[in-house]
């Protein structure tokens, strides 16, 4: 019972989709609605809050039943409550059904990854995984512009009904691709032990340094300096939203890239030196988007920042399903709660310190504390 790599991505890419699409149609949802952006904002923080409890459940859940499985059934909840979002009649309704995507939705990434870790040697992993990849890195470019135009002239509950039509297509294909195996196969019954498989590898030191390592990566790029860079272009180089849209949107290029090239470059410089040169990277694309006086720079510095980013995130991806063999469900549930949190705690620490210090200091805080960890994880996390 071992799907396809495209397909696996496939499915990854519809999750994606539902995380993304939903910012082009806030405006119009308040219109309908009658109520502020401030009013639909807990729209997009119910899914992601859902999305990081959710974690809680489906790692042991992966272990204990079989990853495969569970996330099969997590792809049917999924297309099922974005169905009953486009058909919602009342905010507080729509709030529920985006709560239950999120929690439909919390299995089927981390649990396609730790699946990965099951069948697929280390050593091949972080290319494999780069392949996997590809799905959200294509929802991240895509997801946007296709709800907007959907929102824009079919209305925003198309945009709902129109992805949970394809996530009905793509479930039915995975359920029937696998056949008779995924629902005879037998229960897994690994060494997650529920809750117990999270204490156990954070009892252990390198388990720990992992977490740690994920929560300030969220902290610094995802939580930090990643979701203020559109502010910037706007208030800093007079852009429209639009144009600074496209010039965020360019981080899919560079990650795009990584997919295509994770096995060569991790034959080429290691892990640990996938993490240093990405992770310096990214810190001196920080240089640029707190110092550079032209926004053409800040574009091509973006460009670049997927493909770094990914150099060092897809190093700590892989580390995270081998940190618990016997339960990689559980680890990389772990691994994705921990970088959750560290970008719930960054958005607040560096939205605060842009009101009070500016863009340029709390970009240059950014890349010095990124210099700061890529030195550590190489030296300690991934000795």
């Amino acid at each position: 019972m071992n799907p396809p790599v495209w397909l696996m991505a496939t499915a990854a890419f519809t999750v994606g989709c539902g995380m993304r699409m939903i910012e082009p149609l806030l405006p119009m949802m308040a219109r309908d609605f009658g109520v502020g952006l401030g009013g639909v904002a807990p729209l997009i923080g119910g899914f992601a809050l859902a999305y990081g409890i959710g974690q809680f459940a489906i790692g042991p859940m992966g272990d204990r039943f079989g990853k495969i499985r569970v996330v099969a059934i997590s792809l049917a909840l999924y297309a099922g409550t974005l169905i009953g979002a486009g058909l919602a009649e009342g905010l507080s309704t729509l709030l529920l059904f985006r709560v239950l995507m999120g929690l439909a939705s919390a299995a089927v990434v981390p649990l396609f990854m730790a699946h990965i870790g099951d069948s697929v040697p280390y050593g091949q992993r972080q290319a494999v995984l780069g392949k996997f990849l590809n799905g959200m890195v294509l929802s991240q470019l895509l997801a946007g512009p296709l709800s907007g135009v959907a929102g824009e002239y079919a209305g925003w509950r198309w945009a709902f009904l129109g992805l949970g039509i394809v996530a009905v297509l793509i479930t039915g294909f995975f359920i029937l691709r696998l056949g008779a195996p995924l629902w005879r196969a037998p229960v897994e019954g690994g060494g997650g032990g529920g809750l117990s498989g999270f204490v156990r590898l954070l009892r252990k030191k390198p388990g720990r340094r992992l977490m740690i390592g994920t929560a300030l990566d969220g902290l610094l790029m995802f939580g930090g300096a990643f979701p203020f860079l559109a502010s910037l272009l706007i208030e800093r180089f007079g852009l429209s939203a639009a144009e600074a849209g496209l010039v965020v949107a360019s981080f899919g290029l560079g990650s795009l890239a990584y997919t295509q090239s994770a096995g060569r470059l991790l034959a080429r410089l290691g892990e640990r030196g996938m993490v240093l040169v990405g992770g310096l990277g990214v810190a001196a694309a920080l240089l640029v988007f707190a110092l550079s006086p032209w926004w053409q720079a800040v574009a091509v510095a973006q460009a670049f920042v997927g493909l770094l980013f990914f150099m060092l995130h897809g190093s700590l991806q892989a580390r995270a399903t081998e940190a618990l063999p016997e339960a990689r469900g559980t680890a990389v549930a772990a691994f994705a709660m921990a970088l959750f949190l560290g970008q719930s705690i960054g958005s607040v620490i560096f939205g605060t310190m842009i009101v009070w210090v500016g863009f340029t200091a709390s970009m240059l805080v950014a890349s010095a504390g990124l210099v700061g960890l890529t030195l550590w994880l190489r030296g300690v996390v991934l000795r």
